[in-house]
């Protein structure tokens, strides 16, 4: 019985994953990390639409970051932003996000490749 009800657990949670909105990226760090260094996921846009929004999270649902490039000139790319990703949300040197894109009006989708220009996973030195 416990089996049973732990494969619907598993089949409900993956039917949610799978309808939740935006672009699930799997990323690798390029090194195991030092005590005193942290992990931050780096974002090229493109160009959005007035008043859309970048939202970062993990695919368990975990919010980690929102963009919101405004006062750039319509048909200008975006830029390269950072969000720092907690290091508890690493596991065997991967991580997983989900990335939407919000457009408020029109509500929420993966973004393309035009507006999503590249995601990368970078590491952050804390100093001391």
């Amino acid at each position: 019985m416990q089996t049973v009800l732990a494969t619907l657990f598993s089949l409900a949670l993956l039917v949610q994953t799978a309808s939740a909105p935006g672009r699930v990226v799997n990323l690798v760090l390029p090194r195991s990390l030092n005590e005193d260094e942290g992990v931050a996921v780096e974002l090229k846009l493109g160009v959005l639409e007035r008043g859309s929004e970048i939202v970062v999270e993990t695919t368990s649902g975990k919010l980690l970051g929102v963009i919101s490039p405004y006062g750039i000139r319509a048909g200008n790319e975006a830029g390269t932003y950072t969000v720092p990703v907690p290091k508890e949300e690493i596991s065997n040197n991967r991580v997983s996000l989900r990335i939407t894109l919000d457009q408020h009006r029109r509500g929420k989708r993966a973004p393309t490749t035009q507006e999503l220009r590249s995601v990368k996973l970078t590491i952050t030195s804390h100093g001391r």
